[in-house]
């Protein structure tokens, strides 16, 4: 799940969050800037315009409306296409002011927001950006009607002032820690085309997935679902023409399929390729013009429960389960050494990230005596039963990725050990997040990811509000962590929020909603001759605009 703060599902929670279709790493400076390039050296020192790009994508994209999608691939092209009040930089993940704010100046009470534009955008239909497209975006979750997965994120907003039509003001019921760095980071819409729309019917607009326009650098052509999307350059981006014609994003479910593409160059960029095949794409870089960048991703790669199913409601099952995961060898065999055990839901890349919590490590017999404990006994085939229930569940992952693929086999494998039957299903990524969505959670038990937002405010996963609508698609609910993740969100001494958010990385540890497995390196091949392209542990677009051919 994908960004702001997290379901990239590798579902990349990750605009907010991502679930996100990705993969993984460990042997190497994690400063999201290494990189392996032995192809030719490069010609000109001034960027060129022409080319087409063509990235691979194992997982298709659902729509392109920051307000309503979940998903990374969606993200990805969303980064295309819109533009965002305020972005975020790549060191530290703090906001800037590299998109369409000129500045934001907030309160000293935290109350209010003042956001000036650059003059001079232009939405790709030619009409002008003004502080009403804003408004209008940002009333959208405001709306009673609305029924997306962000609601949370501008809970405590209490209206948008349009000052004038480069200035708007955004009016807090409350201070609320992450909005300058998340809430103000999505795409903006466009008034004129969507203010008759009423809101309850927007998230299926044809809007998000026909003619999606905005500001971005790039414009929306043509999308088939299942293979391929296609953007173009946009001639009046307010930052300068992007120097690539074009971009294509072609979508292969199969990721051995994708090597050979890569390898015919089909495809030129794979961001995400599995730890397995580097040493492939090492033995072949340099006849077909390729390089690898390689850095820690902002993400976590987990499996978990649907709490909603009674095997499931037990801590001390759930701590079991983790016991009876060797992590170690996902990481280490899987992973190949590309990775690290994760023990909490925020990245070790994060100012608020917590390692001193209580750890679960991989103790199959523990793990029987926990499950015996809890009622479990073995059955005549060696499954534990319990009031005559067997433990029993199937575990969906997402087609494409073969880290997860493999993850979901051993698990089968490791489970057994114990007396569980855990049985795998591998499904196209679309599906899985459908399954997943608010109201359907049509699954057992899942091995996925979050690409996690700049911000680490956990609460859009874990708390109890996001269950009905938003991203704590498990089911999970802890009243006395309700009341810290609120707090935490009203603290604006960053020392002081930390010690919180280091609490409820405690607490969630203990509670185990998630196996956390493990936090992966993540591997982007792309042309020797793409230049300009910076490496963003969150964000696989980023700066498009800058990006160039060096033929």
């Amino acid at each position: 799940m994908r960004k702001p703060a997290g379901l990239i599902l590798c579902m990349m929670l990750v605009l907010s969050l991502f679930l996100a279709a990705c993969s993984n790493g460990d042997k190497i400076e994690t400063d999201g800037k290494k990189s392996s390039n032995n192809g030719q050296a490069t010609e000109n020192t001034e960027p060129v315009d022409g080319g087409d790009l063509v990235m691979g994508y194992s997982g298709s994209p659902t729509m392109f409306n920051s307000m309503y999608s979940d998903d990374t691939a969606s993200g990805d092209v969303e980064d295309l296409i819109f533009d965002r009040l305020v972005g975020s930089n790549k060191e530290d993940f703090t906001p800037n002011t590299d998109e369409l704010a000129e500045s934001v100046e907030e309160s000293e009470d935290g109350l209010t927001y003042t956001v000036k534009l650059k003059e001079g955008i232009k939405f790709h239909d030619g009409e002008d950006l003004t502080a009403d497209d804003v408004v209008f975006t940002y009333n959208i979750p405001l709306n009673e009607d609305y029924d997306g997965p962000r609601k949370s994120y501008f809970e405590a907003l209490k209206s948008i002032e349009k000052v004038d039509d480069l200035t708007i003001k955004f009016h807090m019921k409350k201070v609320d820690a992450q909005f300058h760095t998340v809430g103000l980071s999505f795409g903006i819409l466009p008034e004129h085309i969507l203010k008759d729309v009423p809101v309850s019917e927007l998230g299926e607009h044809e809007f998000n997935t026909k003619n999606p326009i905005g500001t971005g650098p790039f414009k929306f052509v043509e999308w088939k679902d299942g293979e391929y999307l296609k953007v173009e350059a946009f001639e009046d981006y307010y930052q300068g023409r992007p120097h690539l014609d074009s971009i294509s994003m072609k979508f292969v479910p199969d990721a051995n399929a994708m090597l050979t593409q890569l390898q015919n160059r089909d495809i030129d960029f794979w961001a995400g390729v599995p730890p397995s095949d580097i040493d492939t794409i090492k033995s072949f870089q340099d006849d077909i013009g390729i390089k690898i960048e390689e850095g820690l991703a902002l993400s976590y790669t987990f499996f978990a429960g649907n709490l909603r199913n009674d095997l499931f409601k037990d801590k001390e099952v759930r701590q079991a389960i983790t016991h009876a995961i060797d992590r170690e060898t996902i990481v280490n065999e899987i992973m190949e050494g590309y990775g690290e055990v994760a023990h909490v839901p925020e990245s070790p890349l994060s100012w608020a990230y917590n390692e001193n919590v209580p750890h679960f490590d991989y103790d199959p017999e523990k793990a029987k005596k926990m499950l015996t404990d809890a009622g479990w006994k073995p059955g005549s085939d060696g499954i534990l039963e319990k009031d005559g229930k067997k433990f029993s569940f199937e575990v969906k992952t997402n087609q494409g990725n073969k880290v997860r693929e493999d993850i979901v086999v051993l698990l089968q494998e490791q489970l057994k050990e114990v007396g569980i039957e855990a049985k795998p299903k591998v499904v196209e990524f679309s599906s899985l997040i459908a399954d997943v969505d608010p109201g359907v959670w049509n699954f057992d038990a899942v091995v996925l990811g979050w690409g996690l937002g700049t911000d680490p405010d956990p609460s859009g996963l874990f708390h109890t509000k996001e269950i009905e609508k938003g991203l704590n698609f498990i089911g999970y609910s802890n009243p006395a962590l309700d009341k810290l993740m609120e707090q935490q969100l009203q603290e604006k001494d960053r020392d002081k929020r930390k010690k919180l958010i280091g609490q409820i990385q405690t607490n969630l540890a203990e509670d185990q909603p998630y196996t956390f497995l493990y936090y992966p390196i993540e591997f982007r091949a792309m042309p020797t001759e793409l230049e300009g392209y910076e490496f963003h542990a969150k964000e696989v677009i980023y700066k498009p605009q800058q990006w160039w051919l060096n033929k």
